[in-house]
């Protein structure tokens, strides 16, 4: 017994396409996220940056390294706003 094949619209595609330029998310990620695989989301990408004329410019190394560099702080700076607002909870009711 074969497995059927998942069909999707270009609409879907389109909007993958974009989470991925929009957003900075690896591809894996995106495609795990919405059950596609990673080399046919890739191939989806390579479609539409030829249909789009590639709006996404590319970075430079000193860019990119910049960028994880941000989004390691991000990542820092959520994870300790989380714990304040446990820790928040906490001390409130303390004082009760």
């Amino acid at each position: 017994m074969t497995a059927s094949r998942k069909r999707f619209t270009q609409e879907f595609k389109d909007e993958l396409c974009r989470e991925v330029i929009n957003t900075s998310r690896p591809i894996k990620d995106v495609a795990t996220a919405y059950g596609v695989g990673p080399e046919t989301l890739r191939n989806w990408l390579v479609k539409y940056r030829a249909a789009n004329g590639g709006t996404e410019a590319d970075l430079t190394v000193s860019e990119r390294a910049r960028l994880k560099e941000l989004e390691r702080e991000v990542q820092e700076l959520r994870a300790e706003t989380a714990f304040l607002k446990k820790a928040s909870a906490y001390f409130a009711r303390e004082q009760r």
